[in-house]
C-alpha cells in the first residue's frame, strides 16, 4: 500500500492522505482539508482512480475539501452515521465561525465499527472511536493507523467541544487502538507520525503511567 501525506490547510496544520494500491491504482482518500490544485494533479499524474474520499470525523478543518475532490473524482463520500449530520451544517462542523461557513456534500455511504473498504488488492478496516467527536473513526490495515483526531504524537484530540468526551476517547484508545500490534505505525489528523507502542508507554492522557 501506498500513501502520502499532504497539507492542504496550514493554518490548522491538518494532515490530508492519499492511499492507493500500486498495482490496480485504486485509492481513497481521508480527510481533504482544503480544495487543492497540487493534490488534484498528483493524484492525476500518479493515475490514481480514488473509489472513496473519508472523512475520519465531521470538523470543518477535515471536511473542507470535500465538494472540490467530489467534482474532480465523482466516488463515494463516507463518514460515520453520528457525524453525518456535521457535514452539511455549519454549525455543527464549526465553519460557520468563518466567512460565513460552508456545507459539503452529504455522505454517500456510511461507515459503522468493523466495515472494510477495499481498495484493489488492500483493504482498510474501520475503528469506531468517539470521544472527539461521536462518530470518530480510525482506518486500520497491517502496519499502518490512520488515527484521525483520536490519537496523536504523544497527544489525544480535544474533547471539550460538542459530542466530546474524554472518559471515551481514553476508552477508545485503550480498548481498541492499544490492542493493535506495537510496531504500528500511527498517522495522525494533525502532527508527526509515532507508533502504537510509543503512545502505550508515553502519552501523557492515556498511556501506561497517565
Amino acid at each position: 500500500m501506498q500513501y502520502k501525506r499532504f497539507i492542504l490547510l496550514p493554518g490548522f496544520e491538518t494532515n490530508t492522505y492519499l492511499v492507493w494500491d500500486e498495482q490496480t491504482k485504486k485509492g481513497l482518500l481521508i480527510d481533504p482539508a482544503a480544495p487543492s490544485e497540487k493534490l488534484k494533479s498528483f493524484i492525476e499524474s500518479e493515475g490514481v482512480r480514488l473509489q472513496c474520499i473519508v472523512n475520519t470525523h465531521g470538523h470543518a478543518d477535515h471536511i473542507g475539501g470535500n465538494e472540490f475532490f467530489l467534482k474532480h473524482f465523482p466516488c463515494d463520500l463516507c463518514v460515520h452515521p453520528d457525524d453525518a449530520p456535521m457535514l452539511i451544517d455549519p454549525n455543527k462542523n464549526f465553519s460557520a465561525m468563518f466567512e460565513g461557513g460552508f456545507v459539503s456534500p452529504e455522505a454517500t455511504r456510511l461507515l459503522k465499527d468493523g466495515d472494510l473498504l477495499d481498495i484493489g488488492n488492500q483493504t482498510l478496516r474501520v475503528v469506531h472511536t468517539p470521544g472527539h467527536t461521536r462518530g470518530g473513526i480510525c482506518l486500520y490495515t497491517e502496519g499502518l493507523l490512520f488515527s484521525g483526531d483520536t490519537l496523536f504524537d504523544h497527544s489525544v484530540g480535544r474533547t471539550d467541544l460538542p459530542g466530546g468526551s474524554m472518559d471515551k476517547l481514553r476508552k477508545s484508545i485503550k480498548e481498541k487502538l492499544f490492542t493493535l500490534p506495537e510496531d504500528t505505525v500511527v498517522l495522525p489528523g494533525h502532527g508527526g507520525t509515532t507508533t502504537i507502542e510509543a503512545e502505550k508507554v508515553e502519552n501523557p492522557f492515556c498511556g501506561m503511567f497517565s
